[in-house]
């Protein structure tokens, strides 16, 4: 048998999936913490990964190896190949002023033309920005800039400093792929699939002055091979790599068509497109996906820690809380929750709180403040989806993932407020089984399509009067 290993190295830590490449079988896995905070030390990942294929039983028996990781993250190099300072994570907001900057000199619309995003804190471009102001001597060193999937697989492949690694500090041999390069804010993913390349000027623009990026390759292409250290052996055919969610679209296999929610701390509604969209407000960002095709995407700040928050406050278990739900009827006799704990991001309202309409002696009960949650998590979700929508994406299957996707409520409810059918796939590392997707692609040439277990296939059942009255309190506001 061949096997192939899939890596997600995200914020918080690193999974590693081994699987079989005829049927894709998990025959093993095993994980590390990562470091806590928005700038970290990219060792303490490269720790991680050898950690986490440690607590997979090692590599030996293994074919090729792809990793998925955390997008947007900032690692500069010098030119020995050394980084320069720590890396600034996705999630680290003091850019959030450089992006400002960059809108007001290029503009949101051409930008969204030029590279698919409008700035926010997130993407690299301001962060390399804010180097640029904030630490102008650090910027001036910098010869590459590389995200983290870029530069572990760079250091998987035997580079690095030259007393740390056999091959030393080629930088031309950094490499990347169009769905993590379209995260970036310097790259153009072109007018069709399987195109695009870097906006030197909006890089310069950022940082001050050119440098090395990495060589963008195509979803099936391989870098070379993995060099020997500690537990992972030499010769193993390397894959491109990719974002976290482009990754796991491929390891839910999700086609044109298809539109994927992921329901975690944070949630995201992206789906895969034929097609480039572009969304000059800056709701939708254009990324590319880790297929050769497009994956336009929406990000929502609040998402499970909804279901948190109700679940604290009615003193009761997320098994409870489905259980209440259910219990209630659809509309939650008129209850409605805005579900803006913590600010939104979409739509653009930083400083809003959470706002609960609706309540009268009959409406306020245990069983519809439930359903109110869960319905204002999925209508939060939906109008994502709306905003991918009018773009001009069909969206034919909506395929819900993340912790609170398994509640038996989720479910049923995502089928009365969504129009699309829904499924919900088995909990997995859909990451590190996409990274694992491509791993197997680098190896033999074909893209596998394995077949993705579903727990939850609930019959449309769509009310729309759960969406009406969600808008028409969004729209009081």
């Amino acid at each position: 048998m061949t096997f192939v290993v899939g890596v997600d190295s995200s914020t918080q830590s690193c999974k590693v999936v081994i699987r079989d490449a005829t049927t894709g079988e998990i025959v093993r896995s095993g994980r590390a913490a990562h470091p806590e905070g928005t700038e970290v030390a990219p060792d303490a990942w490269w720790t991680a990964l050898l950690a986490a294929v440690s607590d997979a039983g090692g590599l030996d028996g293994t074919s090729a190896i792809s990793i998925g990781g955390q997008q947007h993250g900032m690692v500069v190099l010098d030119a020995a190949g050394r980084v320069i300072r720590d890396a600034l994570l996705w999630n680290d907001t003091r850019s959030a002023a450089a992006a400002t900057q960059l809108i007001a000199e290029f503009g949101a619309e051409a930008l969204a033309a030029r590279t698919g995003l409008v700035p926010v804190a997130s993407f690299t471009i301001t962060k390399l920005r804010w180097l640029r102001d904030a630490e102008p001597e650090n910027a001036a060193r910098v010869a590459a800039v590389a995200l983290p999937h870029d530069w572990l697989t760079w250091r998987l492949r035997g580079y690095g400093p030259a007393d740390e690694s056999p091959l030393g500090p080629v930088l031309d041999e950094l490499t990347t792929d169009r769905s993590d390069a379209s995260g970036t804010g310097y790259w153009s993913p072109g007018e069709t699939a399987g195109t695009g390349d870097y906006d030197r000027e909006s890089l310069i623009a950022a940082l001050g002055h050119d440098a090395v990026l990495p060589r963008v390759l195509a979803a099936h292409d391989s870098p070379g091979v993995s060099a020997e250290n500690a537990g992972i052996p030499a010769g193993l055919v390397v894959g491109a790599g990719a974002g976290d969610n482009a990754a796991a679209a491929l390891g839910l296999d999700a086609r044109s068509g298809d539109v994927v929610l992921s329901i975690g701390t944070s949630g995201t509604v992206f789906a895969v497109t034929d097609a480039r969209t572009i969304d000059p407000t800056g709701a939708v960002a254009g990324f590319a996906d880790a297929g050769g095709a497009f994956l336009p995407l929406v990000a929502t700040l609040n998402a499970a820690r909804i279901l948190d928050a109700i679940a604290r406050l009615l003193a009761v278990d997320h098994a409870e809380l489905g259980r209440l739900a259910l219990a209630a009827a659809p509309g939650a006799d008129g209850l409605v929750l805005q579900p803006y704990f913590e600010g939104e991001r979409t739509p653009n309202l930083p400083d809003a709180t959470a706002t609960l309409f609706g309540m009268t002696l009959a409406s306020t009960s245990r069983e519809n403040l439930a359903r109110a949650a869960i319905e204002g998590m999925l209508c939060a979700l939906a109008d994502g989806l709306d905003a991918v929508e009018r773009l001009g994406v069909t969206a034919s299957r909506l395929l819900i993932v993340g912790g609170a996707a398994q509640n038996p409520a989720v479910a049923a409810i995502a089928a009365q407020v969504f129009a699309v059918p829904v499924e919900v796939p088995q909990p997995g590392e859909y990451v590190a089984l996409g990274a694992a997707v491509q791993a197997a692609w680098a190896l033999t040439g074909t893209r596998p399509s394995w077949p993705v277990a579903v727990s939850a296939s609930p019959a449309p059942d769509t009310h729309d009067d759960i969406r009406a009255q969600y808008r028409a309190r969004a729209a009081a506001i």
